[in-house]
Order: C-alpha cells, then sequence, then structure tokens
C-alpha cells in the first residue's frame, strides 16, 4: 500500500513529530521526517509509515505499508490523528490580534495530533492524574509493553478485552495505584458490555460526551476534556485545571504564580472557538 497526500498550508510535520517524540512509545525517524503509526484497521492491529515530503507552506507526505490494507479505512484513522483536513491558516488568523500571536508564530503549523487509539487515550488519561508527566509517562510506558502488541517494532495499546481478563494485582504490579488499577478496569468493562462506546462518542457534542464519561467512576472534567481534545480532536477546549496549561500561562504573562481558574477564564478571553490550539500551543511553549 502506498497513499499519496497533499495537506492545506501551513501544516509543519516537524513541529507534529517533534511532539510526538515526547512519549517514549512512538518510533520516530527525525532524519528522515517519518515515523511509524500503530492502527486498528478493522479491529486488527498494523503499522503503517508516514513520511513528510513537502513544506511548512506546500505540505505533503506519504504513506506506505508493506501489507495490503483498505486503504480508505487507513486514510480516515490518519485524517483523525493528525488532522489532515482541518484550516490551520483559519485558526492562525484567529490569533493573529491576540495575546498568543507570537505562540501562533513560532509554532505555526502544529496540528491537534490525536492519540492513536481511542480507548488508549483514555486509559492513558485515567493514567496521567494528579501525578508528574515522567512518572506518568513512565507508567503508560510500561502498561502498553506489559499488555499491548508490537509489530514491527511499535508496541500497540492492548484493547479492554484484553485489560478485563487481568486482575487488579496484575495492573497493580506495573506500578499503578489500586485506585487507578479500577478505574482502568471498571471503564474496560463498561466498554466491553456495550454499555460505553468510545466511537460513538465521537458524533455527540462535547456536553453531552463529559456528562456520558463522568458518569463512570474514576473519570471527571479533566479526563473527560482531555479526551475530547486528544481523542476526538476537538476544537474548543481549554482544560483550566491543567498544571502544565496553567504554568504555560504564568510564563506566558509573567505571572508571579500559577493563576487562578477564574484568572485562566479571564486570560483566554477571546481564544474561542479554538481553545483546544490555545491549549496546544501553551503546552508547546514549556515542553
Amino acid at each position: 500500500m502506498r497513499i499519496e497526500k497533499k495537506l492545506k498550508s501551513p501544516y509543519d510535520f516537524t513541529h507534529v513529530f517533534t511532539r510526538l517524540s515526547l512519549d517514549s512509545l512512538h518510533n520516530i525517524d527525525h532524519d528522515y521526517k517519518g515515523m511509524k503509526v500503530p492502527l486498528r484497521i478493522h479491529n486488527i492491529p498494523t503499522v503503517v509509515y508516514i513520511k513528510s515530503t513537502g513544506t511548512v507552506k506546500e505540505p505533503s507526505c506519504v504513506i506506505y505499508s508493506e501489507d495490503s490494507l483498505d486503504e480508505k479505512a487507513v486514510m480516515e484513522e490518519l485524517s483523525r490523528i493528525f488532522q489532515f483536513d482541518r484550516d490551520l491558516q483559519k485558526v492562525e488568523d484567529h490569533f493573529k490580534e491576540t495575546s498568543l500571536a507570537p505562540l501562533f508564530k513560532k509554532f505555526r503549523g502544529s496540528p491537534l495530533v490525536c492519540e492513536f487509539n481511542l480507548y488508549g487515550c483514555l486509559v492513558k488519561n485515567i493514567i496521567h492524574q494528579q501525578v508528574s508527566m515522567k512518572v506518568a509517562d513512565l507508567l503508560t510506558a510500561r502498561f502498553v509493553r506489559t499488555f499491548g502488541t508490537m509489530i514491527d517494532e511499535v508496541f500497540v495499546y492492548p484493547e479492554p478485552e484484553e485489560i478485563v481478563a487481568r486482575s487488579i494485582e496484575e495492573l497493580r504490579e506495573i506500578g499503578l495505584s489500586e485506585r487507578k488499577a479500577e478505574y482502568i478496569l471498571g471503564v474496560s468493562r463498561e466498554i466491553v458490555s456495550g454499555t460505553l462506546s468510545l466511537e460513538a462518542l465521537q458524533e455527540l457534542p462535547d456536553e453531552e460526551v463529559v456528562k456520558t464519561l463522568v458518569e463512570i467512576r474514576g473519570i471527571g472534567p479533566w479526563t473527560a476534556q482531555n479526551f475530547l481534545m486528544a481523542g476526538c480532536g476537538r476544537e474548543n477546549l481549554f482544560p483550566k485545571a491543567d498544571l502544565g496549561l496553567q504554568n504555560a500561562v504564568a510564563k506566558l504573562f509573567n505571572l508571579e504564580k500559577r493563576p487562578t481558574l477564574l484568572q485562566m477564564d479571564e486570560l483566554s478571553e477571546g481564544w474561542a472557538p479554538y481553545l483546544s490550539y490555545a491549549s496546544l500551543y501553551l503546552w508547546k511553549s514549556i515542553e
């Protein structure tokens, strides 16, 4: 399989690969401007290679695999992940007269890259609750390497059916707290039983998605908002309780300490309807 894809300008794969390289599970070749992307096509795990072949002004890429895959399904999933069809120029124009203008100039062409797997996105956000980024990344990597599958030197997240067969003790052996182990098993059972469909959530408004997710034990507004942004690619999310986001705002506005939630609301006025991009570019400013 080989697919050539032209994208809307601006689109900068360098920014994409730089941010994705923060996750130790990702297999990125910076010299060749490409990476291996783990996917599930028709529920079968596979890996495709995506390589940047253009420039920021004339962006393009080539996607290929040694396997014969459903090209339409592959492109639908890659378009969700890498946000191929979003008009980033429109977003950039919106922020030209705002306090974030310098960041949008520095990180021009940075899309909202989504997690490669919806279930993995939700599990990752649960693991990241109330721990440092370093610890969260370590635990997430252990989770995937212990319970996932390796294909072509890339780890693929396990499916919920594989996790419900595990015990709390097995999850705790990788370093998870008992509570987080219970949360992950609980949401996995919800999915396996059919009570929760992550795919169906993609079709619902933001408010309905949050309302659905927060009813599940272990999922609060922060986790639900991050799932919307990192899993579904929603454009107008601002998880103001996120410590990293607060630190970035404090740095940008030269505040002596992290802003309050009220200050976060006040300082972000005028950023809608692209609050998710504001969040992304703020995070990038401190990475």
